[in-house]
């Protein structure tokens, strides 16, 4: 493997004519519903750069998002899974199990938050992760109803679509979902009608009258949150707000789930991001990050919660697939040794700094949030809190024009998201920084 040089290359305008050749493959054999932030066809990438197949070298601000945070082809994860692949490439855990899948699970009770004894289940992808804590949930507490929040986001399955907060482009025509969903208010701090400083504690008083006389505690099998919202805009619920809504939860019985999908493995400089008010979910589902690219998901939990389900009500032919699970160690032992929560901290420091000069000079930067290299800015209409997602779309467009990739995201599409690999290089991170002003300066 030739690591690629770590600096920005544009030899030909975005996309290239390869990626364009490739494009117009692309149109006529892949369904029109698969969409892409930038046609730009990837060749290699490493540490924080994409190179394409004309040749420039993009800056990575996406990590495809949130998944390569040790990088797109970290020596660890190469190793380990290159090892297996030449082993075996599958077996069914269900019908001859082997030793990388009860590794994965016995680091996973080491780096989740609580000392309690547990245990997981190892299956694809985020959604599947999340399907599958409902079906613990409800097996285990024998109810039925699940609570979410506004503008979260846990997959597109038909299950995590109901689950889904924004209906486009994630749920729009294709319903019925679902039954025994419910959702309620979270404590968005900048959209907070009295203010953020109340947000945890009304928003959280708010959500519990609500489950109460809507639902009825004692119907509730699980609570279901991300501690950082992606989708719905790297939202930090308000201080107070995850502590209320989990206690909440035990004192009635209800299992409490923590969607750390985008949020977990270093990307906020904790381990977990629900680590950060001291919050112990009952059931925790990590994807994403956790493997360094491979297709893994986990359920982890409280080993009684956990085996709840009868055997064999859990699983999946491809779970916790041993390639999967010894990139997932390769990526695990590269977050320790490289100390990437620190990594994502310094990040978090490099960027809000750059992030509030540009506030202070562009009235339409209504808010600067998020933890570690997870980080946004919410754009409005000058001098409102109107959502401004022309402006957001024109930024990224201007950003992925000059070799920098960048996402949207938010409620109302008007939020800017920076997931940069936590092994970024600190030039390569400030040179994003500069696209971005640049950016700013000419939007």
């Amino acid at each position: 493997m030739s690591a690629i040089p770590q600096e920005r290359r544009l030899v030909t305008a975005i996309p290239g004519p390869k990626s364009q050749e490739l494009q117009a493959r692309r149109l006529g054999a892949v369904a029109g519903g698969v969409g892409s932030v930038l046609p730009v066809f990837a060749a290699r990438a490493n540490g924080g750069i994409i190179e394409d197949v004309d040749g420039n070298r993009l800056i990575d601000f996406g990590s495809g998002i949130a998944v390569t945070s040790v990088g797109s082809s970290a020596e660890a994860v190469v190793r380990r899974a290159s090892a297996q692949l030449a082993e075996f490439t599958h077996t069914c855990f269900m019908v001859t199990p082997y030793e990388g899948y009860v590794e994965v699970c016995e680091r996973l009770a080491e780096l989740t938050p609580g000392d309690h004894a547990k245990k997981s289940a190892l299956f694809n992808s985020g959604a599947e992760a999340v399907e599958n804590a409902v079906k613990i949930a409800r097996a285990y507490t024998k109810r039925q109803a699940v609570v979410v929040f506004d503008h979260g986001y846990h997959g597109r399955t038909n299950l995590t679509m109901a689950l889904t907060a924004k209906n486009m482009p994630y749920k729009n025509g294709f319903g019925p979902f679902a039954p025994e969903i419910y959702r309620v208010p979270v404590a968005y701090g900048y959209r907070w009608p009295t203010g953020a400083e109340n947000a945890g504690a009304e928003a959280s008083a708010q959500a519990i009258d609500m489950i109460v006389k809507q639902i009825g505690a004692e119907n509730v099998a699980a609570i279901i949150i991300e501690p950082v919202l992606g989708e719905g805009g790297f939202i930090e619920p308000a201080k107070g707000f995850l502590p209320a809504i989990s206690k909440f939860a035990t004192d009635n019985g209800i299992v409490f789930v923590a969607d750390e999908i985008q949020s977990g493995f270093c990307r906020t400089g904790q381990w977990f991001a629900c680590e950060d008010e001291n919050v112990v979910p009952d059931l925790i589902t990590t994807a994403k990050g956790i493997a360094g690219g491979l297709p893994l998901a986990a359920v982890t939990g409280r080993a009684k919660m956990m085996d709840a389900p009868h055997s064999g009500g859990l699983g999946g032919t491809y779970g916790g697939n041993p390639v999967a699970c010894a990139a997932a160690l390769g990526a695990i032992e590269t977050m320790k040794e490289l100390d990437l929560n620190a990594k994502a901290k310094r990040i978090e420091e490099v960027m809000k700094a750059r992030l509030t000069a540009i506030q202070e000079k562009y009235d339409i930067v209504g808010d600067i949030r998020g933890r570690g290299a997870m980080i946004a800015i919410e754009l409005v209409k000058s001098g409102t809190k109107d959502p401004n997602p022309e402006a957001t779309g024109a930024l990224a467009k201007a950003c992925h024009a000059e070799g920098l990739l960048v996402l949207t995201c938010g409620t109302y599409g008007n939020v800017l998201r920076f997931l940069p690999p936590l092994v970024i290089g600190e030039d390569l991170l400030n040179e994003g920084m500069d696209i971005i002003e640049a950016a700013f300066a000419r939007v």
